[in-house]
C-alpha cells in the first residue's frame, strides 16, 4: 500500500513548484529523494507503479505514432549521428574522472563505454510531459523530438535484448504476425464504447502487450509501443488516447518519485554526478547543429534540442541490468539516478521559458539556417482572410463553419498538425498548417490586415502564450479565446480578450439550439 503521507508530500512539493512557475515534476523528484531518505512507503510498490506509467506512456506514444515519419533522415540520422558524437565524448570524460576528481577510482574502458551508451539517451517521459503541458503535441518540433526518442528507445531495447540473461524465445518469431491482430483489436476498441470499458481496454491492452513480450524474453515496453501502433489511426484512437492521459500522468508521478529511492551516492560520486549533469549542456547544441544540417528552421531545431536536454529513464534500466550482471559497481546506479535528476532540474527552466528565450536570440539564430528549408518549414500564405482561427479541433472547426456562413471567402483556419490541415483542405476548408505559438509564423502572417483572431488551442497555457505573442507583435484587432474555468475566463478578460467559457455557456448554446428547432 502507498503511504498517504507520500501522496501528500508529492502533492505539496508539486504545488510549490507550480506556484514558482515550474512544472510539478520537479516537486515529485524532490519528494522522491526526501521519501527515499526517510524510507517512506514501499519502494517496490513505487517502482511497480512507475513501470506501469512507462508502459502506458509507450502505449499512448504508439497510438499517435506514424511509422513512416521515423524514416525521415532528420529523425533516424539525427539520432544516430548524435549518439556517434556523444558516446565517445562521454567515454573520454569518464576515463578522465580519476585524474580530475580525487577519490574516484579509475573507470575501466568497457565500463566507460557501457555508461556512455546509457547516458546517450534523452528522457521520453520528460519530453512528452513538457509537450503535453505546453499543448504542443501535434507540432512539428514535438513530432521530431518524439521520433528521435523512439529511435533511441529502439537502440536501448536492442541492447537490453542482446545483453539479457536469456536470449529471446523461439516463440518471439511469432510476434511477426502481430499485424493480423489489428482487425480484432480495432473491433474490440469500437465495442468498448465511451466510458470505463474504454479505459479498461486501453490499460488491459498495454499491460497484456508488455506481458506477452516479456514472456518471450523481450522488453515489455516495446510490446506496449507496438500494440499502440497497431491501434493507431482507428476510428476511436483519439478518444482512447484522451481517456488514458490522466491515468498515464498519475502513474508517471510514481516514476519521478522512484528516482529518489535509488539513494544518494558517496561524496566523490556526487561530484561525478554533478560533472555528468554539466555535460548535458552540449546536447542541445549538438542537436541544434544537426537539425540545421537537415534543413530545419532555427526555432524548430532549438525546441527539439532543448526538449532532449536531459538523461533518460532507459539509462537507469541499462545500468540496473549491468549491476545485476555484475559488470557495473552498484554505486554507479545511484550516481546515474542523481545525474538524471540534476539534468531534469537543469532542463526544466530552459523548456519552460523556451519561447521567450527564442524571441531574444531569434535574429542571430536565423542567420545559421540553410538557404533551402524543408517543405513543411517554409512560410505559408493565408491570403486576404480577415479572420483567423488558431486550432481546428471541434471548437475551432465549429466556429469556422458558423463564421464562414457570414463571412464567406474571408476566413482561414490554422492547424498545428500538418496531416490534419491537408485533410481539412481536401474537405473544402480553407486551412493551412502552422503553429500559433511560433513567433516566426506570426511575424509572417501579415497580422495588421487581420480583423479578428480566434484562439482555440488544446490548453489554457498555450492560449495565453499566443495572446502574449500577439500583444508583443502589436496586433490591433480583436482577440477571442476559449476558456474552460472561471479563473481562466477572468485572466483572459484582464488581457483584453473576448472570451467564451465553454462550460458556463454550454447550457445557453444548448437552449438556443432547441429554440431554433422549435421555431
Amino acid at each position: 500500500m502507498i503511504e498517504p503521507i507520500l501522496v501528500g508530500l508529492a502533492f505539496i512539493a508539486g504545488l510549490v513548484f507550480k506556484r514558482l512557475g515550474m512544472p510539478p515534476l520537479l516537486g515529485y523528484l524532490v519528494a522522491g529523494f526526501f521519501a527515499g531518505g526517510l524510507q517512506l512507503g514501499d519502494a517496490e510498490v513505487i517502482h511497480s507503479l512507475a513501470e506501469l506509467g512507462i508502459i502506458l506512456l509507450l502505449f499512448t506514444i504508439g497510438l499517435k505514432l506514424n511509422v513512416r515519419e521515423l524514416l525521415a533522415p532528420q529523425i533516424w540520422a539525427t539520432a544516430t549521428l548524435h549518439s556517434a558524437v556523444v558516446i565517445p565524448l562521454t567515454v573520454l570524460v569518464l576515463l578522465s574522472l580519476h585524474w580530475l576528481i580525487p577519490g574516484v577510482e579509475e573507470v575501466e574502458t568497457p565500463v566507460a563505454w557501457m555508461l556512455a551508451f546509457a547516458l546517450s539517451f534523452s528522457s521520453t517521459v520528460f519530453a512528452v510531459k513538457i509537450f503535453d503541458e505546453r499543448g504542443e503535441g501535434a507540432a512539428l518540433h514535438a513530432k521530431l523530438a518524439i521520433g528521435i526518442l523512439i529511435v533511441q528507445d529502439i537502440f536501448a531495447v536492442s541492447y537490453l535484448v542482446f545483453s539479457a540473461e536469456h536470449a529471446p524465445s523461439p516463440w518471439a518469431f511469432a510476434l511477426l504476425g502481430l499485424p493480423l491482430l489489428r482487425p480484432l483489436l480495432a473491433a474490440l476498441l469500437k465495442q468498448a464504447g465511451h466510458g470505463e470499458l474504454l479505459v479498461l481496454f486501453g490499460i488491459g491492452t498495454a499491460l497484456g502487450a508488455a506481458a506477452l513480450f516479456e514472456a518471450v524474453h523481450l522488453e515489455g515496453g516495446l510490446g506496449a509501443l507496438l500494440f499502440g501502433v497497431l491501434l493507431s489511426k482507428c476510428s476511436k484512437t483519439v478518444e482512447l488516447y484522451k481517456s488514458l492521459i490522466n491515468f498515464k500522468d498519475i502513474f508517471l508521478t510514481a516514476f519521478f518519485l522512484s528516482i529518489g529511492y535509488e539513494g544518494m551516492p558517496s561524496g566523490a560520486m556526487l561530484i561525478v554526478a554533478l560533472a555528468l549533469a554539466g555535460l548535458i549542456f552540449l546536447r542541445p547544441l549538438i542537436y541544434f547543429l544537426l537539425l540545421l544540417l537537415f534543413r530545419l528552421r532555427a526555432r524548430t531545431s532549438l525546441l527539439v534540442g532543448l526538449s532532449l536536454f536531459n538523461y533518460s529513464e532507459f539509462g537507469l534500466i541499462v545500468a540496473a541490468m549491468a549491476v545485476k550482471a555484475g559488470s557495473l559497481p552498484s554505486e554507479w546506479l545511484t550516481t546515474l539516478a542523481v545525474a538524471m535528476a540534476l539534468s531534469l532540474f537543469i532542463a526544466v527552466p530552459f523548456n519552460t521559458h523556451v519561447h521567450s528565450l527564442y524571441a531574444r536570440i531569434a535574429d542571430r539564430l536565423q542567420k545559421l539556417e540553410r538557404g533551402q528549408l524543408l517543405m513543411q518549414e517554409r512560410p505559408v500564405n493565408m491570403g486576404e482572410a480577415e479572420i483567423i482561427i488558431f486550432g481546428m479541433g471541434r471548437i475551432g472547426g465549429g466556429a469556422y463553419d458558423y463564421l464562414s456562413q457570414h463571412y464567406p471567402e474571408n476566413i482561414v483556419g490554422v492547424e498545428e498538425s500538418a496531416d490534419k490541415a491537408v485533410q481539412l483542405k481536401l474537405a473544402g476548408i480553407n486551412c493551412v498548417a502552422g503553429d500559433a505559438s511560433d513567433r516566426d509564423f506570426l511575424e509572417r502572417a501579415d497580422l495588421q490586415r487581420r480583423r479578428m483572431i480566434l484562439v482555440s488551442l488544446s490548453n489554457h497555457e498555450e492560449n495565453i502564450e499566443v495572446v502574449k505573442l500577439l500583444n508583443q507583435l502589436n496586433y490591433q484587432g480583436k482577440i477571442a479565446v476559449v476558456s474552460r474555468f472561471p479563473d481562466q475566463h477572468d485572466e483572459l478578460l484582464r488581457m483584453g480578450c473576448v472570451t467564451f467559457n465553454l462550460y458556463a455557456e454550454a447550457g445557453h448554446g444548448f437552449a438556443e439550439r432547441v429554440l431554433e428547432e422549435l421555431a
